[in-house]
């Protein structure tokens, strides 16, 4: 009995970090001492309890000398129950119960009885295994189908602790867990032929998909916006297998992984009600920080109804992430980076009554009051999303019409037609560096015309500016074509036109 040591892992944002579990037996005045070193929180001081009965229950006995573990490095902090399964282990290994390997890294709390229960991050962790060149992987059964997805490690599952010794001390004796890449279970989302009569918002959702724009609706309760939305994220593209990792691992990270399920295919859709606290939008919390709802939404549609009553301070923190796709959370002595690259789609009624500038009912409200109502999204909010859509009320004729709607397979096959010729230029149309812009965006005279009418008329921001060429670029494509026109341009300038009936 003596010196052991074995491995585990500990995420950091997304990103796992490899750590060392050494467990040192020795005599000591009480048998009692559990002392752990390496800047660990309570759930890992707290783990000496549970890893005590573990042991004793699942018939191993727990040794009669002191022990110390030391989770190194020592200057990165260790957090949660995570550590229960490798710490247990290293005592047995300290005992001669375990053999010595360093190919294995184990992760999992224990109950009281021995047996494993799931942990955050798994996917992480064994991303982290393979980079390190740690060949096998020892998790939770629940964890494992996702851990499964990546390549070139073998990951083990286990629902109790003497499963996991066996695998270590004979690991020939057990298979791996098969590569699990099926689509996890998702619901269908809703098709755009339910929706009747709004041929010009359904027309501008095709537009943001194609070419990954941030959208707002903007009209009369009851007009569709909601539903529209709900239907939005339909049209996207599948998931790409790269795409779908990094969404993965984030689900994984927030808990919010079904149970069993490997990769997620589908993109994210993500609506928060119009009370959430900045960190349940954008990240944070207390203790590690956790991934909000706009890294949830990453490669996905983040959607925000009821637009100007989320509070004022939580929109602008949505600034940083609409900019870079990225989502940074300070902390004394840490940094935590969460991926954010969602389309955001926002719904809205023009005033606090709805109905401002319906020709059918009567607003109620005063100048002031709509003033104060709009005066809560900001000029620079306004600026970073693309496109401002009036959805009216829907006539009845529409509502009554037999004429069959489009369908969200018809929208989908134009949107990804449109996203393959961007993926030759190597980005989205709404992520052209402002470098690149007047190569892939260069107008004709025409359009040159266009839109210098349209920015001086409109008072638009330089911001604003970049959009508009962005978004013709994308009708363009839709289009089929190489050269934006007036005609792509004027499309575009329409969908700025909110900016003047509304906020000037």
């Amino acid at each position: 009995m003596g010196l052991f040591r074995t491995r585990s892992a500990a995420v950091f944002g997304i990103d796992a970090h490899l750590i060392d579990v050494e467990v040192d037996l020795y005599n000591s005045g009480s048998a009692r001492d559990f002392i752990t070193v390496g800047m660990p929180d309570l759930a890992v001081r707290e783990s000496r309890e549970r890893i005590k009965s573990a042991l004793t229950n699942s018939g191993f006995g727990y040794p009669a000398r002191a022990v110390t573990i030391n989770l190194a490095p020592a200057n990165v902090r260790k957090e949660g129950p995570g550590f229960d399964l490798p710490m247990a282990l290293g005592i047995l290994g300290a005992m001669g119960t375990l053999r010595a390997s360093e190919q294995h890294l184990a992760i999992g709390e224990l109950s009281l009885d021995g047996a494993v229960r799931p942990i955050r991050g798994a996917l992480s962790i064994a991303v982290c295994a393979r980079e390190r060149n740690v060949r096998n992987v020892i998790v939770p059964l629940e964890n494992a189908a996702e851990a499964a997805v990546v390549e070139g490690v073998s990951v083990f599952g286990v629902k109790h602790i003497a499963e996991a010794v066996g695998i270590v001390n004979d690991p020939m004796k057990f298979d791996p867990v098969p590569s699990a890449v099926d689509t996890a279970a998702t619901p269908d989302y809703p098709d755009f032929s339910d929706v009747r009569g709004q041929s010009t918002a359904k027309r501008a959702l095709e537009v943001a998909a194609a070419g990954g724009h941030n959208v707002l609706l903007v009209g009369p309760p009851g007009s569709g916006k909601t539903m529209l939305a709900k239907r939005f994220a339909g049209i996207l593209p599948p998931l790409t297998f790269a795409e779908s990792l990094e969404t993965t691992q984030i689900h994984s990270v927030a808990g919010q992984l079904a149970k069993g399920h490997g990769l997620l295919r589908l993109r994210p859709f993500r609506s928060p009600h119009h009370t959430v606290s900045d960190a349940g939008l954008i990240g944070g919390g207390s203790g590690a920080p956790r991934p909000g709802e706009a890294s949830l939404a990453h490669h996905g549609v983040l959607f925000l109804d009821e637009f100007p009553e989320f509070a004022r301070n939580v929109l602008e923190q949505l600034r940083q992430p609409m900019e870079e796709g990225a989502v940074t959370i300070a902390r004394a002595g840490i940094s935590t980076r969460f991926p954010a690259r969602f389309m955001l789609v926002a719904a809205m009624n023009p005033c606090p009554c709805g109905f401002h500038g319906d020709p059918t009912r009567e607003c109620r409200c005063t100048p002031g009051i709509i003033q104060r109502y709009l005066a809560k999204i900001s000029g620079p909010m306004l600026d970073r999303i693309d496109l401002h859509i009036e959805v009216p009320a829907v006539p009845y004729k529409d509502l009554r019409g037999a004429d069959a709607a489009t369908s969200s397979d018809h929208f989908r096959q134009r949107v990804e037609a449109a996203r393959q010729k961007q993926r030759e230029r190597g980005f989205y149309n709404a992520l052209i560096p402002s470098a690149q812009l007047r190569t892939h965006c260069g107008l004709d005279e025409a359009g040159e015309r266009t839109l210098e009418m349209a920015v001086r008329r409109m008072g638009l921001s330089a911001r604003a500016h970049d959009r508009i060429l962005k978004v013709a670029r994308t009708i363009a494509d839709l289009d089929g074509r190489e050269q934006i026109g007036a005609k792509h341009l004027a499309e575009a300038v329409q969908y700025r036109s909110l900016d003047r009936t509304y906020w000037n």
